[in-house]
């Protein structure tokens, strides 16, 4: 870990360094010092229904029905759908019931659960709620879905690479800080997007397999290593949005420009604003209280002729389903305006807005676009996470 200061100051300057080959030899060197031999594989518990009353499951192949003391109850019939449910204290699958009961397909086998299908085992656990279904499956073959839900699969293997280790790092820094007994991880946005063997593709476990084990650390624990689509130019400090300051969350220049999503504009009636923003009336004007050094939106006064509200960006951007929180407001002063009662009130808003999600992190589109000029994922991630080294996860 010696190395890291000197590696990172070489990937500062990307431009340059993605065009020099003896600098590119160097970092590899120092790479292969850093990574320790490959270890052993990681199970996950990741949470696919939470207190349903019931589900479909199932397995493509013949599987095993057991028991939480590991004992077979029984086999359950290939491409055969199987209602489980809660009985209050246990669960019952078929004729079987338990306080805990796991379908484990045999060979290569999937299991189905709720509409898709899965790698590894089922786990079916009574809560308070009803019945919680797990998905207990290898670290690796999970990140195959996760990247194809995540990113487009299409897209150039050393972006795909990028974010399968900032997803690998993200889902072990969930599991260490958010997980529970009952499992490590959801399957949601919160967590990050788990949908099974139908969002795989050959170009997602070739960039897990390249990547296999690594990890982004700081101070030797995995990152909080969150993702966004694209930033708008810029991506920002942690602290200016969400948390407490974080070392390797910091504001970096994005190479984003030229997505679909780097540059939009959405208009908005007053009476649509009216029935989004509670408690204002007829909304007059709109203007921010605080933003970020980037055009992040921190804090928006909201005057209506009824009240005014002060949101945080965030809050405005979740009403008004906007894209972003990097956003400006122009008021509109249309022939409607003329026919309100109270002259002053426009007849709607313009807002211009940059980039997609909350700017932290690992841009989406800006790895594509380095990706798309030759940069490899390392100097990809090292460039989104500052001060943050690569590393190989131990199993023991």
């Amino acid at each position: 870990m010696k190395l890291a200061p000197t590696q990172n100051r070489l990937l500062s300057p990307l431009k340059p360094l993605w065009k020099s080959r003896r600098q590119w030899w160097l970092i590899a060197l120092m790479w292969l010092m850093m990574v320790a031999p490959a270890q052993a594989s990681l199970l996950l518990r990741v949470a696919i229904k939470q207190d349903v009353s019931e589900v479909t499951i199932g397995s493509s192949t013949p599987a095993t029905v057991v028991d939480s003391a590991g004992q077979s109850l029984g086999q359950l019939d290939g491409m055969q759908a199987t209602l489980a449910r809660s009985t209050g204290s246990g669960v019952a699958v078929g004729g079987w019931q338990g306080n805990q009961i796991v379908i484990q397909p045999s060979g290569d086998g999937f299991v189905y659960i709720g509409d898709r299908w899965y790698r590894g085992n089922t786990v079916l656990v009574p809560t308070s709620g009803g019945l919680t279904v797990i998905n207990q499956v290898d670290l690796e073959e999970y990140l195959y879905s996760v990247l194809g839900a995540e990113m487009s699969p299409s897209w150039p293997q050393e972006a795909l690479k990028a974010q399968a280790v900032a997803a690998r790092t993200y889902a072990l820094y969930q599991r260490q800080k958010r997980g529970n007994s009952l499992y490590d991880l959801g399957n949601d946005t919160y967590w990050q997007v788990y949908q099974g063997v139908e969002k795989e593709a050959n170009t997602t476990h070739a960039a897990v397999q390249a990547t296999a084990g690594q990890v982004l650390v700081y101070n030797g624990q995995p990152i909080e290593a969150v993702f966004h689509s694209s930033s708008g130019g810029h991506t920002e400090n942690v602290e200016d949005v969400w948390m407490e300051p974080r070392p390797y969350l910091r504001g970096v220049p994005d190479h984003d420009a030229g997505s679909p999503v780097y540059q939009w504009t959405e208009t908005f009636s007053s009476s649509q604003l009216s029935s989004r923003i509670s408690g204002v009336g007829n909304v007059l004007s709109m203007r921010p209280q605080r933003t970020t050094p980037h055009g992040r939106i921190q804090s928006i006064l909201i005057v209506g002729d009824a009240g005014q509200r002060t949101l945080d960006g965030e809050e405005l951007r979740q009403a008004l389903n906007l894209r972003s929180a990097r956003f400006t407001v122009m008021p509109q002063q249309g022939p409607s305006a003329s026919k309100n009662t109270l002259s002053n009130i426009p007849s709607g808003f313009t807002i211009q807005g940059r980039g997609f999600g909350h700017g932290i992190g690992l841009s989406q589109w800006g790895a594509y676009n380095l990706a798309s000029q030759g940069v490899n994922y390392q100097q990809i991630v090292l460039h989104y996470y500052q001060n943050a080294n690569l590393a190989k996860i131990r199993v023991e």
